[in-house]
């Protein structure tokens, strides 16, 4: 099974552990472009460098303009990294 892990900030892992934000974003940068070359099967999202962490499926990555309130700029592309249902 693929796993990826991503560190966030207190705010964005809040909203995502609510089930308000449904997508996560990446820039489209060299290293983000080989990390997200690969299929997930689930994300492991990490409250900053600490042991608090959830666990959900990964339904896919594609490229796109994110929302503003969920952290992307307006008219900038992004990786949007799909988040669904939670596992843990």
């Amino acid at each position: 099974m693929n796993t990826l892990h991503l560190v966030l900030k207190a705010k964005w892992y809040e909203l995502i552990e609510q089930g308000d934000k449904l997508e996560e974003y990446r820039e489209i940068k060299p290293y983000w472009e080989k990390r997200l070359g690969v299929l997930y099967d689930q994300i492991i999202f990490h409250y900053g460098y600490t042991n608090r962490k959830m666990v959900f499926q990964c339904e896919g990555v594609t490229i796109g303009e994110g929302k503003q309130e969920w952290g992307a700029a307006p008219k900038t592309q992004y990786f949007v990294i799909k988040i669904g249902k939670r596992l843990g």
